[in-house]
């Protein structure tokens, strides 16, 4: 089973992550006012309806209605778990996740892909 990732790790997390940077990287984005817009990465579209906000930090599609925050984009996006996409941006930031003592997997079942998710 794995391990609780503490949630002041994951908002210290999404603190660190600039969500225009990180989506970005991925869908380019066109800054319009104080919002970036793109064609929505998660449905075919010819006119864009998906915005990102860098205030506060969260993205919606006006199409599709996909929205969240940093996590769930990657989640999304790059078609991961959870942990795997908390331990991917803790990667990002050269951090470590810190699991709740003895409830994370080991280094070798992360390594082998074993670790199971509930």
């Amino acid at each position: 089973m794995a391990g609780r990732i503490p949630r002041v790790f994951i908002n210290d997390l999404l603190a660190r992550t600039d969500i225009v940077d990180l989506i970005d990287a991925r869908v380019k984005l066109k800054k319009q006012g104080k919002n970036y817009h793109a064609c929505c990465p998660f449905h075919n579209e010819k006119t864009p309806s998906f915005t990102v906000n860098g205030e506060k930090q969260f993205y919606h599609c006006f199409g599709c209605g996909a929205h969240g925050n940093a996590v769930d984009f990657l989640m999304n996006y790059d078609k991961l778990e959870f942990v795997e996409t908390v331990e991917e941006l803790a990667a990002m930031h050269n951090l470590e996740v810190p699991y709740e003592a003895g409830s994370g997997p080991s280094q070798i079942e992360r390594i082998n892909g074993k670790a199971f998710i509930n």
